[in-house]
């Protein structure tokens, strides 16, 4: 059942992509309550049958190219974080991801930073794509942390840092200062990413999963 969820999730419903993320992570130990888990995601399927996703360009037809990246702090048993990245043309995603981050950060700040970094190298393989098919895009990144975003504009920190953290700072800073990327703020409520990192419910959740699936246009 949960690899059937996990096709699903990764073509046509990345909603319940977090979720099924996680419960593929316990299917060698699997208990009764992830049981019931997996129970309210086919609920949730059934009673949303109608959705799917969509593609499209901006609302007058011009094309953009935003890249929205976000992570959870140290969620997992490992204290490594968890990230999500949303690449977008105006409507929907183009590429919707969802993992555990490969090392463990020392604040919230450093996670995001990873995951931006994460999200530059996507960005940046769109953004090839795009060019050999006639479209010449600068991506925005958006992120929602001041913090990160100062750190990504500078390309270092002040304080001592490990040498596989500072790759980060130096990686997403060159395509900042060379111009063939703009770094962007959006707010915590319109990050996208968020839907793909953490538990969300209620009008939230809604809001973020028609904007994951291309049903509303995400922040601009």
């Amino acid at each position: 059942h949960i690899a059937r969820l996990l096709y699903l999730a990764t073509r046509v419903r990345p909603d319940i992509l977090l979720a099924v993320t996680f419960l593929c992570s316990r299917v060698a130990c699997a208990t009764k309550v992830d049981q019931v888990k997996l129970k309210r995601i086919v609920s949730y399927l059934k009673g949303t049958s109608d959705l799917g996703k969509r593609l499209g360009g901006g609302p007058n037809g011009e094309t953009t190219l935003q890249s929205f990246s976000d992570a959870s702090f140290a969620v997992h048993p490992d204290m490594k974080s968890h990230n999500g990245q949303f690449i977008t043309l105006g409507l929907g995603g183009i590429l919707i991801k969802c993992n555990k981050e490969k090392l463990v950060t020392r604040s919230s700040t450093e996670a995001e930073l990873v995951c931006l970094s994460d999200g530059v190298g996507l960005a940046s393989h769109c953004a090839e794509f795009l060019k050999h098919q006639g479209y010449n895009l600068t991506p925005e990144l958006m992120q929602d942390n001041m913090s990160t975003i100062k750190l990504a504009e500078k390309g270092k920190s002040t304080s001592d840092r490990t040498r596989h953290v500072k790759i980060r700072y130096f990686f997403v800073n060159q395509f900042l200062e060379n111009g063939e990327m703009k770094i962007k703020y959006c707010p915590t409520e319109s990050m996208v990413a968020d839907i793909l990192t953490k538990p969300i419910v209620g009008s939230q959740f809604k809001m973020l999963a028609r904007q994951l699936l291309g049903y509303e246009r995400p922040f601009s």
